[in-house]
């Protein structure tokens, strides 16, 4: 039976990253946000928003993900709402993805939301990347077109990393990338995981 690694952490704290280097030491990935894009296309899906929150977030019949994610990103009711439409549909379409790697031992679901959407519950073992919080602003920052207070404000929508912490099997601090890295590495030898030879 194939055990999930959950992996977690707040906003800028480059999970993505850190779960992409899981992938080319080896271990599959199943991105939640990519899915979540990927179910949200979805006719029944969008159908569902549109009851929801209304025509103003679509242009042309496309859904306008910015303007989606401004109104809940302020407002937990919106949030829990949008996440009650599109987390059974992600759920569907994580376990359609792991039928093609059943063959492995471990496989990674990447999530930011890991905790407060309870599919932590479905994980065998978790692993929570931490940043300083300065460091996660200026990434956000640089990624994204926004201003530090939305990202601070996103930042409490989440879970502290001292609540991650506590309930996860390890932790790797992503401040510099180079020793995540090798936290990375000494993961995969306690969990007994073959790397991949590059």
């Amino acid at each position: 039976m194939t055990k999930v690694i959950g992996l977690t952490g707040g906003i800028g704290s480059g999970k993505t990253t850190i779960a992409n280097y899981f992938n080319e030491l080896g271990v599959p990935v199943y991105i939640a946000d990519d899915g979540a894009k990927k179910v949200m296309q979805s006719e029944s899906i969008i159908k569902e928003i549109k009851t929801a929150f209304g025509e103003v977030i679509f242009e042309n019949d496309i859904l306008n993900r910015a303007k989606l994610a401004e109104i809940v990103f302020n407002n937990k009711e919106k949030l829990a709402r949008l996440n009650a439409i599109v987390h059974p549909a992600v759920k569907n379409d994580f376990e359609e993805w792991l039928l093609q790697y059943k063959n492995y031992e471990y496989i990674i679901y990447e999530a930011a939301i890991l905790f407060e959407s309870g599919r932590y519950k479905e994980c065998d073992l978790i692993i929570t990347v931490t940043a300083p919080v300065e460091v996660r602003i200026e990434r956000v920052l640089k990624r994204d077109n926004t201003t530090r207070e939305q990202v601070l404000s996103r930042m409490q929508m989440q879970w502290n990393d001292e609540n991650r912490i506590s309930r996860s099997n390890f932790v790797i601090n992503n401040e510099n990338l180079e020793n995540a890295r090798k936290e990375i590495v000494k993961i995969l030898k306690i969990l007994n995981i073959k790397q991949k030879q590059s």
